[in-house]
């Protein structure tokens, strides 16, 4: 199949795979999420546990699916992008998520910033070039609330198990925006 030259029907069987895919898709985030199991770097439980806090915490305040699952995976590319992690898992979940979440998840790692920053060096107000911005506070209750407040070693925190529907129900539905291009923004 040359795309060039492919039917409607032929290209409709395309986007009908990539639905098909995405019981594959939930274990390949979880997998990416298992990646951070052990290793603590300094924190008090490791960022697996942290991802799973800031996800309970999220679930037990009563947060919709997408938020729940942006919790979980907020952190899934520090590995693979530590500089950046926050616009690689937005990117990631940008076709299964609205806006108000791919933002948060874009910028959480500037607003993670204001609680630790000024110890480094840096400027714990960067954040605050986002003012004018629409999803400024919703960004602001996430790392408080959910992200920052997660790394209690105490806290019990609901399994990987218990919120696979959760991600299945959500990098199943392609939210109202279709099959998305990947320069979409």
């Amino acid at each position: 199949l040359n795309l060039r030259d492919a039917t409607k029907a032929e290209v409709d069987e395309v986007i009908k795979g990539y639905s098909e895919n995405a019981a594959a898709l939930t274990d390949h985030l979880i997998s990416h999420l298992e990646l951070l199991r052990g290793e603590k770097g300094g924190f008090t439980i490791d960022r697996y546990d942290h991802c799973l806090q800031a996800a309970t915490r999220a679930y037990r305040d009563g947060k919709d699916e997408q938020y729940i699952v942006c919790a979980l995976f907020h952190d899934v590319g520090d590995l693979l992008a530590p500089y950046n992690h926050g616009e690689m898992i937005a990117t990631v979940l940008q076709p299964f998520i609205n806006e108000a979440n791919y933002w948060m998840l874009k910028h959480h790692t500037t607003f993670q910033g204001y609680y630790f920053w000024d110890k480094l060096g840096q400027d714990k107000n960067a954040r605050d070039k986002y003012k004018d911005q629409p999803y400024y506070d919703y960004t602001i209750e996430f790392c408080e609330k959910y992200d920052s407040a997660a790394f209690d070693p105490g806290y019990k925190s609901e399994s990987i198990e218990f919120f696979r529907p959760i991600i299945h129900n959500v990098v199943t539905n392609l939210n109202h925006k279709g099959f998305m291009l990947a320069d979409n923004n």
